[in-house]
């Protein structure tokens, strides 16, 4: 079955690269007599692809290295009855992980302090709780 290639942001990851196996679902359409090998495999080697720049590559490997086995990233779907559904099931799921590991990394946070008002806050908060439960307490125990 020969797709158009997956575009993620600039990367453009070729029908080639995937290699797909199919076996028995135990979930949805693997149970019944007439079984079908609906559950879909999709391994994509991130390791030795061509479509990464160094840089995208050295960011995936990074952010997915604990989905990665030997650089090869797996993703498997046996949500649906039919093969063509879990492909497409597969296939979404390796796009999403793969935009994850391509993304930007996070601005630093900025240290911040919050403000003196938000502290007065705060503990007048506190206080206030405190002499709540004080005097919740028995009158001969209050004066701890």
């Amino acid at each position: 079955m020969t797709r158009d290639p997956l575009r993620i942001g600039t990367v453009i990851i070729g029908d080639d690269e995937l290699s797909w196996r199919f076996s028995r679902s135990s979930g949805p359409g693997g149970q019944s007599v007439n079984t079908t090998d609906s559950r879909a495999t999709v391994a994509y080697d991130v390791a030795r692809s061509p479509a990464f720049t160094p840089t995208q590559r050295a960011r995936v490997l990074e952010r997915l290295a604990g989905r990665l086995v030997d650089g090869v990233l797996t993703v498997t779907a046996s949500d649906h009855r039919s093969q063509l559904a879990n492909r497409k099931a597969a296939l979404a799921r390796l796009v999403a992980l793969l935009e994850d590991g391509l993304a930007p990394p996070a601005k630093p946070r900025r240290p911040t302090r919050p403000s003196r008002s938000a502290v007065e806050r705060r503990l007048s908060t506190k206080k206030r709780q405190g002499d709540v439960k004080r005097l919740r307490r028995p009158p001969d125990a209050r004066e701890r």
